[in-house]
C-alpha cells in the first residue's frame, strides 16, 4: 500500500490554531455503517450515539511541559539551545532531542533558564537525539511547571505567543482526566471530552476502562517511506490495568 494514496489538498488556512470555545463544541463526524451514511454533528451529542453496556477506553496519561530552554554554560559562547524531553530512562537521565546553531559537545553543560537547572550533554546521537543528565534541587516535574512549554504539533504556530497564551495552552492540550505524567503530545481524540459528556455517558449505561499510553515523539514525525508496510513505529510506553483487561 502506498503512502501516496493517502494524499489529499488541506489548505492552511483551514488548520485551526486556537482550540474551540468549548471543549465540547469540536465537530464530529458519525458514520452509519448500516445505512452507509454520514452526518457532521457536535462532539457533545457523542452520548447520543452510544448506547448502554457500550466500553468507553479513556488513556489517562498527562502531557509533560517537555519543552525547555536554556543557554550553553561554557565561557564565552552562551548560545541558545532547545530540548524536548522523551523520556527520563535512569534517574536524572533523560533521551531527548536537542537543536542548537552550534551544537554543545559531550561533556558540555546548558544552563535552563531561570537557573533552575543544569543539563550535562552525556551522548550526541542522529536526528538530533541525545542523551542528557539534568540537576536541580528541586523535583523535576515542579522544574518542568516552571520554566518549561507544551509541546504543540507543528502545524500550531505560536511564535509570537504570550505566557497568557502558553499558560491556556498547557490547560488545553491536556484532557480533563490526564493523571499519568509522561506524554510528550496529548491523545489529542481524548481532547474533547468535559465532565458533563463523561456525567451523560454514564447516566446512558456506557461503561469506561481506563489504560495509560506515554504519547512519544513518533506522533510528530513525518511517515518518510514510500511504503505503509515499510513505515517504522516509535516505540511508546504503556499499562493495562488489571481491571481494565478483566
Amino acid at each position: 500500500m502506498k503512502v501516496a494514496d493517502f494524499d489529499y489538498e488541506l489548505p492552511p488556512e483551514l488548520i485551526a490554531q486556537e482550540p474551540a470555545a468549548r471543549r465540547d463544541g469540536a465537530r464530529m463526524l458519525v458514520l452509519d455503517r448500516a445505512k452507509q451514511t454520514w452526518e457532521h454533528r457536535r462532539f457533545a451529542d457523542l452520548p447520543d450515539n452510544l448506547r448502554a453496556n457500550d466500553l468507553l477506553v479513556a488513556n489517562d496519561t498527562r502531557v509533560i511541559p517537555a519543552r525547555v530552554f536554556g543557554r550553553k554554560a561554557k565561557e564565552g559562547t552562551g548560545g541558545k539551545v532547545e530540548f524536548l524531553l522523551l523520556e527520563e530512562t535512569a534517574p536524572g537521565v533523560w533521551d531527548a532531542l536537542m537543536r542548537s546553531r552550534r551544537r554543545p559537545k559531550v561533556g558540555e553543560q546548558v544552563i535552563l533558564d531561570e537557573d533552575l537547572a543544569v543539563a550535562t550533554l552525556l551522548e550526541d546521537g542522529e536526528l538530533g537525539r541525545v542523551k542528557i543528565r539534568l540537576e536541580s534541587a528541586l523535583p523535576w516535574l515542579e522544574v518542568l511547571e516552571r520554566i518549561g512549554q507544551t509541546p504543540l504539533p507543528p502545524y500550531i504556530s505560536r511564535k509570537e505567543a504570550t505566557p497568557e497564551r502558553r499558560a491556556i495552552d498547557k490547560v488545553r492540550y491536556q484532557t480533563v482526566f490526564a493523571r499519568e505524567p509522561g506524554a510528550v503530545a496529548a491523545p489529542t481524540a481524548g481532547l474533547h471530552f468535559t465532565p458533563e459528556v463523561l456525567e451523560r455517558l454514564a447516566g446512558r449505561g456506557v461503561d469506561r476502562a481506563t489504560v495509560t499510553l506515554h504519547v512519544g515523539i513518533g506522533t510528530f514525525r513525518p511517515v518518510s517511506a514510500e511504503n505503509v508496510e515499510e513505515h517504522k513505529m516509535d516505540f511508546e510506553r504503556w499499562q493495562i490495568p488489571a481491571e481494565a483487561a478483566a
